[in-house]
């Protein structure tokens, strides 16, 4: 699957928790950048792809 294993509105787990406690994050936005919603507290947060792909541990949900 390689690079491209996730999709939008896939649920994902990061390598680090959230700081309000979860770690399950829901893509909302791709593109150059990937915009990711914490399940817990919905803070959004906007990280470059490469750097999505290095701390990004596993999808949870695949909508794809």
């Amino acid at each position: 699957m390689g690079e491209g294993a996730y999709v939008l509105n896939d649920v994902v787990e990061m390598k680090k928790p959230h700081p309000c406690g979860e770690n399950r994050w829901k893509i909302i936005r791709m593109g150059m950048d990937i915009r990711i919603k914490c399940l817990g507290c919905d803070h959004s947060v906007m990280l470059p792809r490469r750097e999505f792909t290095k701390k990004m541990k596993r999808v949870i949900e695949h909508h794809g």
